[in-house]
C-alpha cells in the first residue's frame, strides 16, 4: 500500500525530469502528500496535470488512493483507466509503517541514486457531491520487494527509467504494460 508520499523538487527539476511540454506553475513542492490532495502528474505526450489523490466513485465511502496491479486489468473500477489514461506519479520518497512490538514506526524510503522517481498510476473522472467532473489519480500497489517485506507486504510499482516510455503509450496491449507492475529490483534507501 502506498499512503502518503513526497514530492520535494522544484518547479525546473520537475519540468527538465519529465522535460513537460507545459509550464508547472501551479506546482507547490510537498513535504507530504496525503490522500485527497491535489498533486502533479505526468501525462502521456509530457503534459502535466494537477489531480485528486484517490478515485472516488459513487459505491465508495472513502477515495480508493491504491489499486493493485495484479489485478487490475479484472477490476472494473481501474481496468479502463489502465487501457486508456495511465500517468507517472512523480515522487522524492514514500512512506510505510513498520509494525515493531506495540506500536508502528514510520519509514521514509527512496531510489538510491535516484532524486525523482515514478510511480505508475491511473487517471479518470468522478462527480463530486455537487455533480461537478473532478480528475483523480489512484497508484498502481504490488506486492513489495525483499528489502520492503520486513516493512510491509505491500509497495507502490516504481518504475524504471527506461519503462516510463512504454508505461505512458497507450497503443501498447495493457497485458504487455502489466508485466511491467512488479516489485522494484534496484536499490532502496529505507530511513
Amino acid at each position: 500500500m502506498c499512503g502518503r508520499y513526497s514530492f520535494e523538487a522544484s518547479k525546473k527539476e520537475l519540468s527538465e525530469r519529465y522535460q513537460l511540454k507545459e509550464s508547472a506553475d501551479e506546482y507547490k513542492e510537498k513535504e507530504e502528500i496525503y490522500p485527497t490532495n491535489i498533486s502533479p502528474i505526468v501525462l502521456p505526450e509530457a503534459k502535466i496535470g494537477f489531480l485528486t489523490w484517490g478515485f472516488s466513485p459513487s459505491f465508495t465511502k472513502r477515495p480508493l488512493i491504491n489499486a493493485r496491479g495484479e489485478t487490475i486489468l479484472e477490476k472494473q473500477t481501474f481496468s479502463q483507466a489502465f487501457k486508456t489514461k495511465r500517468c507517472l506519479v512523480p515522487a522524492t520518497s514514500f512512506f510505510e509503517w513498520e509494525k515493531l512490538d506495540n506500536r508502528k514506526e514510520k519509514r521514509e524510503i527512496s531510489v538510491k541514486n535516484q532524486t525523482i522517481f515514478s510511480m505508475a498510476g491511473i487517471y479518470d473522472s468522478f462527480l463530486d457531491k455537487n455533480g461537478k467532473e473532478v480528475w483523480m489519480y489512484s497508484i498502481i500497489t504490488t506486492e513489495a520487494n525483499e528489502q520492503l517485506k520486513g516493512i510491509h507486504d505491500r509497495m507502490p510499482v516504481i518504475l524504471t527509467l527506461e519503462n516510463e516510455d512504454d508505461y505512458l503509450d497507450l497503443d501498447q496491449p495493457p497485458e504487455k504494460i502489466q508485466e511491467l507492475l512488479k516489485p522494484f529490483e534496484q536499490e532502496l534507501i529505507v530511513v
